[in-house]
């Protein structure tokens, strides 16, 4: 990593309030007004690149990117989908998907890159481990700046990986570790999404993944007088991907031991085969509901299910390598929606659901213990209304994307800072990527 990025954390000037303020969140993906094409042309140019993650990721394009258009900066998105788009200044560059995971890790990286390369870009972003060579293409080639965002601890992921044998999964971690850090000393900078990634990338920028203020306080706002009223029988909801070691088939055993006119609802991507093998496990529908099965689900139906009427948020993850010091994103979605959370009692998940007092933690993989703590919450609804209006103040007054942006903006300003004394766009390689 360059000596300039080693200070990036020492000084950050607050950006100006006004920079922060992002799009609201449900208005229509409309076209960029004519009128803008001057002011942002001047604007520097910022390209996000990812292979891998949908075109409206939560993190990518409705946090970072979105934050990013509403500061000034000219924004683009490549990733792989079937159209380009516009979406509030963020501008979404599609390319081809190759098919299978190889030809995703070559051809469509490949295409993300000769887009990116095409963009002139004042600055690259990075999503995903396969970029990273590309990433060290761009920054050889371009003298622009380069950040990696590390979304996932890939080297403990890669352990619980599916497509991998164990013992290769277990070699995979350590060496992918390895090559990360010998990748990262050639780009600007890092973009962390969880705090303890900072014990390998001490240098990191921390950009917590944690919910936007303005994505639910229409939740808030359409609240009764009084606060939600609680569902007549136990009703669980469980947000985002869903695999066997995020407790797929623990939830269905749950759902399976509701009591009569219970019902536990999964909202998120669910490999075909996994949902199966749930099924088996509960195979009544109304009490496992399931949306997004094969296919991503967008964050707008989400949030919509936020805003129902719920026992509890659940993160009930298997105890994995990858799972025991993460911060997940659900458990603040959860907080921020006022739903008490019942969660898998990791040291780090204890302290924050039950040292804040917003739900209920139990053993991994113990679902008696975790449907005691549900018929606690039934029960006790005033209980339950206070954890989850302990959750929302803390999003509100900590736990918020609004604080994490002003952490990106600042580095984007110092990297930055001096790109008008770099080469100007024109004297970059003329290779224009195959519109696909």
């Amino acid at each position: 990593m360059s000596r300039d990025v080693r200070t990036l954390t020492r000084e950050k000037p607050k950006p100006d309030e006004a920079a922060t303020r992002l799009p609201p969140l449900h208005r229509e993906i409309r076209e960029r007004p004519p009128d803008e094409d001057d002011r942002r042309a001047r604007a520097p140019r910022v390209v996000h690149m990812s292979s891998v993650h949908v075109a409206h990721d939560n993190r990518i394009l409705l946090k970072e990117c979105a934050s990013l258009a509403a500061a000034g900066h000219e924004t683009v998105l490549i990733v792989a989908h079937e159209r380009d788009e516009q979406y509030h200044g963020v501008r979404l560059r599609a390319v081809k998907p190759a098919g299978g995971r190889l030809g995703r890790v070559t051809g469509t990286a490949w295409r993300v890159f000769r887009a990116a390369l095409a963009e002139r870009a004042d600055l690259y972003h990075l999503h995903v481990p396969e970029l990273l060579p590309w990433g060290l293409v761009l920054r050889l080639v371009t003298r622009r700046p380069v950040i990696f965002d590390v979304h996932e601890d890939f080297s403990t992921a890669l352990h619980v990986a599916p497509y991998l044998p164990r013992g290769l999964g277990r070699l995979a971690g350590p060496l992918y570790r390895l090559g990360e850090l010998l990748a990262v000393r050639g780009l600007s900078a890092v973009v962390i999404a969880e705090r303890y990634y900072a014990r390998w990338l001490p240098e990191a920028v921390p950009v917590l993944n944690y919910p936007r203020r303005d994505a639910f306080a229409g939740i808030e706002e359409a609240l009764p007088q009084g606060g939600r009223q609680p569902p007549r029988h136990p009703r669980l909801l469980y947000t985002g991907n869903l695999s066997a070691d995020r407790g797929a088939l623990g939830l269905a055993a749950l759902a399976a031991a509701l009591p009569e006119g219970g019902a536990l609802h999964c909202l998120g991507r669910c490999p075909a085969d996994l949902a199966a093998a749930m099924r088996k496990r509960c195979p009544d529908p109304h009490r496992l509901v399931m949306e997004g099965v094969g296919a991503p689900l967008p964050f707008e139906r989400i949030l919509e299910a936020y805003g129902q009427s719920w026992t509890a948020g659940l993160a009930l993850f298997e105890d994995t390598p990858h799972s025991r010091e993460k911060e997940v994103t659900k458990i603040f979605e959860y907080m921020a929606a006022g739903l008490p959370v019942v969660a898998s009692g990791f040291p780090v998940w204890r302290e924050l659901v039950e040292g804040n007092e917003v739900g209920l933690c139990v053993t991994p993989g113990d679902t008696p213990a975790a449907l005691a703590a549900v018929a606690r919450l039934a029960a006790d609804p005033a209980l339950a209304r206070a954890m989850g209006e302990r959750g929302r103040r803390l999003v509100r007054e900590r736990y918020n994307w609004e604080s994490q942006a002003a952490n990106l903006l600042s580095l984007y300003e110092r990297l930055l800072a001096d790109r008008q004394a770099l080469r100007p766009r024109q004297s970059y390689p003329a290779l224009q990527p195959t519109r696909t």
